[in-house]
């Protein structure tokens, strides 16, 4: 008997027929805005189960450690993780970009380009907002922060009843269970919907309007294989995994985030690919959410090829004090932009007013977005699940109990 095809197989396959299929199906005359449903039915299927599978997850997680002290090692570990690997990321984009210049030459027009001027939120109210004035409307617009401080909270409440919290912790605890098997389920519409966003990508993004930016792309491409190699294959290993086992382990979120170009939609699946390989549940029950929001690798490493990248096209000189503010403002960003739609368009916004680099030069990239948004997401994937690996391995070398 043939063996079954694994559903990372079958997405790759429904990944490769939809890029033939918007290749080839306007030159027949086919339009393949009719493959568009299956693509938004994906999304939406995926986004029906991130928000209950975060919420039960982390209550049963946050309600199974008895000690405060556990969650505040592990958080001060997977923040400390972030904060590095988002530095060492957007460091990574300036060199790549400083020595292959990917905008040098080039001469686009930048007539009629208007952008409109977004500014990120203060810090002071991202950090209030982080508290829900109602859980409920949290849950229901999906507000992930503030879902993961009432979630925790809630756990630990749970946690302190004790005996009389149990019944409590057995419900939230079938109910994440059952989540899980709705999210296995949903998945296996995974391979349709993969074949209608890459058929609708590829017809809506020809190489008419990628050879121009072609060398942009290879950087970004570049920068984000060489953040793989150099930042996570290492905590990879030591968190007893090589390279091919990782990626292996890995491969589901990454096919959906490189489709989807959505963090969002892979969550659930990172989540339990993490504990498959061997994450603790109340790690990443944690890190997991947390870094879908404000852990963003692919998106600091976008805005340090970008800023290069505009500069070149505009000949604006770009000296050291002003790629260490592109660093420093990478790593706020990251923060400071959490829970806000269009993230990178923000980040990439907040630098270029910055460093003096005119707002148009956003309009000049927009055409291969989507595609610069195809490597980018799944650093941003990849960024959280080694996270919970790294600090779950921190943890057991401690010789900490987690579960």
């Amino acid at each position: 008997m043939a063996k079954k095809l694994g559903l990372p197989a079958q997405m790759a396959i429904g990944m490769v027929l939809g890029i033939i299929a918007g290749a080839v199906g306007p030159s027949m005359g086919i339009d393949t805005s009719w493959f568009k449903p299956l693509g938004d039915l994906f999304l939406t299927l995926i986004r029906m189960v991130v928000v209950p599978l975060v919420f039960t997850t982390l209550i049963a997680g946050a309600a199974s450690v008895a000690d405060v002290k556990e969650l505040g090692r592990v958080a001060t570990k997977t923040l400390v993780y972030y904060l590095v690997t988002t530095t060492v990321a957007v460091i990574i984009g300036l060199i790549l970009a400083n020595f292959l210049r990917p905008g040098m030459g080039l001469a686009l027009s930048t007539e009629n380009l208007q952008v409109k001027d977004v500014a990120a939120p203060p810090l002071i109210k991202v950090l209030l907002d982080i508290v829900p004035l109602n859980p409920i409307d949290a849950l229901a617009s999906g507000n992930m922060l503030q879902i993961i401080f009432f979630a925790i909270l809630f756990g630990f409440a749970l946690s302190a009843l004790g005996e009389r919290g149990k019944p409590a912790f057995q419900f939230f605890d079938a109910c994440a269970e059952v989540m899980i098997k709705v999210t296995t389920i949903v998945m296996k519409y995974a391979p349709i919907g993969v074949f209608g966003l890459m058929a609708v990508t590829v017809s809506s993004h020809g190489l008419s309007v990628l050879l121009p930016l072609i060398k942009l792309v290879a950087v970004m491409y570049l920068a984000s294989f060489i953040q793989i190699m150099v930042v996570y294959m290492p905590c990879a290993k030591f968190a007893g995994h090589g390279p091919l086992d990782f990626l292996k382990g890995l491969s589901e979120p990454l096919m959906i985030a490189f489709s989807t170009c959505s963090s969002a939609a892979a969550l659930s699946a990172n989540l339990l690919s993490v504990q498959k390989m061997g994450a603790s549940k109340s790690v990443s029950s944690f890190s997991i959410p947390l870094g879908n929001t404000i852990n963003m690798d692919g998106a600091a490493i976008y805005m340090g090829v970008a800023a290069i990248f505009a500069a070149d096209v505009y000949g604006i000189p770009m000296p050291i004090d002003k790629q260490l503010t592109v660093i420093l403002l990478a790593v706020l960003a990251s923060i400071g932009s959490m829970g806000v739609p269009g993230a990178a368009l923000i980040m990439i916004t907040m630098v270029f007013t910055q460093v003096g680099i005119p707002l148009e030069a956003i309009a000049l990239i927009a055409g291969v977005d989507r595609v610069l948004d195809m490597a980018r997401t799944p650093i941003n994937v990849l960024g959280d699940a080694t996270g919970a690996l790294f600090v779950t391995q921190l943890e057991k070398n401690a010789g900490h109990q987690i579960s």
